[in-house]
């Protein structure tokens, strides 16, 4: 990621031998107004094979004590999002805070873990299309 060459940031990593997902971090601060959604920015990006997803969700202790949901309830990187043109493949994190109060994601904070998934695609399937951005960009024409 351009923006966060040289920035000191956490790599993924799973914290267990029997861990499933990889610890995704804030790439920096952000606080989340209460009943309201902010993006945090991983500053990462995930190349995978064509037929692996990396499925995104908000690390359990953060919904638990902190009140802190994905937006989308699954965050789902497909394999073509790795360097769109429109953000390079950059991981962001849009989390909704459905507490009362104002919530403080700190950079290096552990916000997310991701899963890596392998999928399977009917016999009759025929997509067409590039991907040219982020967040709903699939839905454009």
């Amino acid at each position: 990621m351009n923006d966060y060459k040289d920035k000191e940031l956490s790599l993924p990593q799973r914290k267990t031998r029997w861990s499933a997902g990889y610890d995704l971090a804030a790439a920096e601060e952000v606080t989340i107004p209460a009943g309201a959604v902010a993006v945090v920015p991983t500053g990462l990006k995930a190349y995978m094979e064509a037929d692996e997803v990396l499925m995104l969700h908000i690390r359990s202790s953060l919904a638990l004590k902190q009140g802190l949901v994905l937006a989308n309830g699954t965050g789902i990187i497909d394999a073509d999002y790795v360097d769109n043109p429109d953000n390079e493949g950059h991981i962001l994190l849009a989390v909704y805070n459905r507490s009362r109060d104002p919530v403080t994601i700190r950079k290096g904070e552990r916000v997310a873990q991701g899963i890596f998934v392998k999928y399977l695609c009917t016999d009759d399937d025929c997509p067409g299309g590039d991907r040219l951005g982020g967040f709903g960009s699939t839905g454009e024409t």
